[in-house]
């Protein structure tokens, strides 16, 4: 089996009729998404190899997705509201041959040829037929590419292959046991591997997928309202939005909440708990969603007040290593290495630095994570912090010294300094230092300039104007002359 929707044919065969996935305004059943697949394959070139998806999340956006997968094109996703730069960049880098978008985005990047795929679009009634014997094995490499903050200034595009996706959703089935009856929540943007967790998980394993619109997930209370009634029982999110479960009634029809990307507390989850079973999940990109797993109670949360993230998933194995390679003893602290099927074959483009991090070993591949943390006694792993400058901020990774160059590149600065701090919750935000060429300019103009290539919650939350950047000796900024700025928790 070489093509990951080898495994959604398996389910379609095995019960056509299942609702695969709906949206608020449609409904496909597992025969019908397939048929919208191949509706939407047969209008593209069958010897494409990279297709972008920049489109609004519906039924027909997963339709888009599996056809690029099923022609053996690998998929680069971008939400509409990205800014431009930075969705031109990813494109161009990863080689996009075609955009599949909405009608509302046509004009969005002229120089890339565009196919048009709105919501409603009509399913061809001979692909309704579900004639599998036609279909022709792909043996193709490369799922998907995504994007992520890069120290370069340049976001960085983390290639993820069939074999990869194929042991997630083993990993996933394995421990969460989906199945028919069961409904995933996708509320994740689609170039976050949430999203990947949610979409492929499920679909793949026999439940389905319910996708909200945009003003739905934007709204807590009418999220509930959908959440309860479309009876949803899973859902994989960021802490923050636990926590804002954990302030309302929990609907009914919820058995799972799975937390990731970011540190989650027990303090967000204290009326949660016994009621649903929650997990706090660990796991980069690099290394397909997550590589480890930690089912939460009051009895496992650790003296900082947060939890674990557990041991690895079926398939992975992590060990605790020190700067010489070594594996340090059980309690030490030390960087998390990631080995296994999940470890993914590197970054798109000229990326030799970076994909360092990427290790043949005589234990098998390895990603470097950058990530520092220590077994517990009982085995499970504690996440620390980064090593670099990498952060967490809304529970997606940012490399402040990507802020701090694209700063740098802007006419309107001078000098730059981004520094990254943490409040009183242990959350993280960024402090920009910057000196203006122009006293006349702006702080305004200099935001507007960072919207054009940097994602709304990677702009710094502060804004420090300097005549200079203090130095010490040796000709590096003075982190300690810097003014401190505190930001002031709720």
């Amino acid at each position: 089996m070489k093509n990951v929707m080898e495994i959604f044919k398996e389910e379609v065969r095995r019960d056509e009729r299942a609702v695969a996935v709906f949206d608020e305004e449609r409904s496909l059943t597992r025969k019908e998404l397939f048929a919208l697949t191949k509706t939407i394959e047969a209008k593209l070139d069958k010897n494409l190899k990279r297709v972008g998806i920049i489109m609004d999340h519906s039924v027909e956006m997963i339709g888009a997705i599996f056809a690029s997968l099923d022609l053996g094109a690998a998929y680069i996703p971008a939400e509409p509201t990205f800014p431009k730069e930075r969705i031109r960049y990813m494109m161009e880098e990863a080689g996009v041959e075609i955009i599949i978008t909405n009608s509302a985005y046509k004009e969005l990047l002229p120089e890339f040829k565009k196919l048009i795929i709105d919501a409603g679009e009509e399913i061809r009634p001979d692909y309704l037929e579900l004639d599998f014997n036609e279909e022709e094995e792909v043996d193709i490499k490369l799922a998907y590419i995504l994007y992520t903050s890069g120290t370069t200034g340049k976001p960085k595009g983390v290639s993820v292959t069939h074999d990869n996706l194929r042991h997630y959703i083993r990993a996933f089935r394995n421990e969460f046991n989906p199945s028919k009856g069961d409904i995933m929540l996708q509320h994740s943007v689609c170039s976050f591997d949430i999203f990947v967790e949610e979409v492929f998980t499920s679909i793949m394993s026999g439940a389905t997928l319910a996708i909200p619109t945009k003003e739905t997930k934007e709204d807590i209370t009418k999220l509930i309202n959908f959440i309860d009634k479309n009876k949803v029982t899973m859902l994989s999110s960021f802490p923050y939005l636990l926590q804002e479960l954990n302030d309302r009634e929990l609907p009914e029809s919820l058995r799972l909440l799975i937390s990731g990307g970011d540190v989650i507390r027990a303090t967000y989850v204290t009326n949660l708990l016994g009621k649903v079973e929650i997990y706090n999940t660990y796991g980069p990109s690099e290394t397909t969603v997550c590589a480890s797993y930690c089912r939460c109670s009051m009895e496992n949360v650790l003296e900082d007040g947060t939890f674990p993230v557990g041991k690895p998933v079926l398939g992975t194995r992590i060990k605790i290593m020190d700067e010489m390679g070594r594996e340090v003893p059980k309690g030490e602290i030390g960087e998390i290495c990631i080995f296994g099927d999940g470890v993914s074959i590197g970054y798109m483009g000229d990326r030799a630095k970076e994909n360092e991090s990427f290790v043949n070993t005589a234990d098998g591949r390895m990603y470097k994570s950058g990530d520092l943390g220590y077994i517990l006694p009982d085995g499970n792993i504690a996440f620390l912090h980064r090593k670099d400058t990498q952060i967490m901020i809304l529970g997606k990774r940012v490399e402040v010294s990507e802020v701090e160059n694209v700063l740098l590149k802007s006419d309107m600065v001078r000098q730059a300094y981004v520094a990254a701090k943490t409040d009183a919750n242990n959350l993280s935000y960024m402090v920009a230092y910057i000196v203006k060429e122009d006293k006349e300019t702006k702080l305004t103009d200099i935001i507007a300039y960072l919207k054009d290539y940097l994602t709304d919650f990677m702009i710094p939350d502060f804004f420090v104007e300097l005549r200079d950047l203090p130095l010490n000796s040796n000709g590096k900024v003075d982190k300690k002359a810097l003014p401190n700025v505190a930001k002031k928790v709720a």
